[in-house]
């Protein structure tokens, strides 16, 4: 089955390992020339068809989920964005953390909590990922806006312990 994900063309990798553990793995890829990430849908705002490329990044992960596949590393820096004629063309990254599965409404929509931390992007893609699913808008919201709080509220709480353990280091 094709799955039809864009992803740069793997050129070489090697792995080093010593007797008794993997130690380290490289991985090269052919450069894609895109024209933004993710990422940079999260800093900048005034990009001129920015509510587009997102509305079109939601059917993207939409098509991702009916086609089974869980990202599990679905964050803004994993996204690279080409301009076509007609849409976009989106690269996936860092593939190493894919699980092909049946995903529930939850699961689903979890997938989306990497993404951003603001509010009116998870309001673009809530209501995008409902219109592609039939689903209830203001539930995806709801959901896609409290897993991003509670992944942000990990992380947060995660880098506070590790401040108070690792006093001494500077940050």
């Amino acid at each position: 089955m094709a799955l039809e994900i864009k992803t740069p063309a793997p050129v070489a990798y090697k792995i080093e390992i010593t007797p008794f553990l993997f130690k380290k793995s490289f991985y090269v890829s052919e450069l894609v020339d895109c024209d933004l990430t993710y990422r940079d849908l999260t800093f900048d705002f005034d990009i001129p068809d920015y509510e587009e490329i997102l509305r079109a990044f939601t059917r993207f992960t939409h098509q991702l989920h009916m086609n089974n596949v869980n990202f599990l590393d679905h964050s803004p820096g994993n996204t690279l964005i080409k301009r076509k004629q007609i849409g976009y063309d989106f690269y996936l990254v860092d593939l190493n953390r894919m699980k092909f599965e049946d995903m529930s409404f939850e699961t689903r929509i979890k997938n989306f909590a990497k993404l951003t931390i603001h509010r009116s992007m998870v309001e673009i893609m809530s209501n995008e990922y409902a219109k592609c699913t039939g689903e209830n808008e203001e539930i995806n919201f709801d959901r896609m806006l409290q897993f991003t709080q509670e992944l942000q509220n990990r992380y947060y709480r995660k880098d506070r312990f590790k401040k108070r353990i690792f006093f001494w280091r500077k940050q």
